[in-house]
């Protein structure tokens, strides 16, 4: 992040949701005084996250929770160019957890780019929460993980969530007691109120896990979750995950960790070379010919035959 002499953040290098909050000609972001608040102790987990995450409105209509059709989109970064999606359709239900998979180069971030509405199709259409990505209100109902936890380290954690917050326009009152619930659930209690200088990168995806839950999001958008994460926190994340979802929240995940979205996903969808392979209910994908077999193993074979 860039600052000037005052201490104001450049609007060009803000995280994505914040660079659109601002807007490119809007104002600068002011790194004040430190917040410190009281955060419960670091083995504590909330009883209940009835506070925490609501259910998404019962009176919506939207068959969706993210639909994309005849998608495209192509790098410029040659004469040729590089296509990145070459017609993708998708279709994600509300209230499930969808592993989106593929190998490097596969489209995967593209995708999600194009979901949050950082990009914009060449060809076709995306709907994030029955809208254009474009509108603010389909951007309001999501959180998004990014796969590179690059926040501004001279922050801490509860600094960057209220920052994150303000954004969202939440109440004061009410993002001070979630705050500290939001610590305890990613498993930062004891390391709350320390600058995120010296993080690690486990430590850092915890934060960047944080800020993705902030405004209780109805869609949430995590690119490589898992990735940097020990074991423990690994199961901690899966909890809550699979909490999430029980309180119809939509999650959409990208992953290589193949083992973990075995473990949580609904369905999944494999992407190779900017098209989908096959999507479907996990269990159907992985017994296929009735035979059961791991992710891992049915996903090299897919991919292998691809190629």
């Amino acid at each position: 992040m860039r600052t000037d002499r005052c201490g104001a953040a450049s609007p060009a290098k803000l995280p994505g949701r914040l660079h659109e909050a601002a807007g490119d000609g809007g104002p600068r972001w002011m790194i004040i005084a430190p917040v410190s608040i009281g955060v419960q102790n670091p083995a504590y987990r909330p009883a209940s996250m009835n506070i925490l995450f609501m259910e998404p409105s019962s009176g919506s209509t939207m068959q969706y929770a993210i639909s994309a059709k005849d998608l495209y989109y192509t790098y410029r970064e040659s004469s040729s160019g590089v296509e990145a999606l070459k017609g993708l359709d998708l279709e994600i239900d509300r209230g499930e957890i969808f592993g989106f998979l593929g190998p490097n180069g596969a489209g995967k971030t593209t995708t999600i780019k194009l979901i949050l509405g950082i990009l914009r199709p060449q060809k076709g259409r995306v709907l994030l929460s029955g809208k254009d990505p474009s509108v603010p209100a389909a951007r309001v109902s999501a959180g998004y993980m990014p796969e590179i936890a690059d926040y501004y380290r001279y922050l801490t954690p509860v600094e960057l969530l209220n920052m994150y917050g303000d954004v969202f326009r939440m109440d004061k009152k009410m993002l001070s007691a979630r705050i500290p619930e939001l610590i305890a659930v990613v498993g930062l209690g004891k390391d709350a109120n320390r600058i995120m200088r010296g993080f690690s990168k486990g430590m850092m995806q915890k934060v960047s896990f944080a800020q993705a839950l902030i405004n209780d999001p109805d869609v949430l958008i995590l690119d490589e979750p898992m990735s940097g994460l020990d074991p423990v926190a690994r199961a901690r994340m899966r909890e809550t995950l699979v909490e999430l979802r029980t309180r119809g929240k939509t999650i959409f995940f990208s992953s290589h960790e193949l083992s973990e979205v075995e473990t949580v996903s609904d369905r999944i969808g494999i992407l190779n070379k900017g098209r989908m392979v096959i999507v479907g209910a996990l269990k159907d994908v992985i017994s296929g010919k009735g035979e059961t077999e791991s992710l891992e193993r049915y996903f090299l074979k897919i991919i292998g035959e691809a190629e």
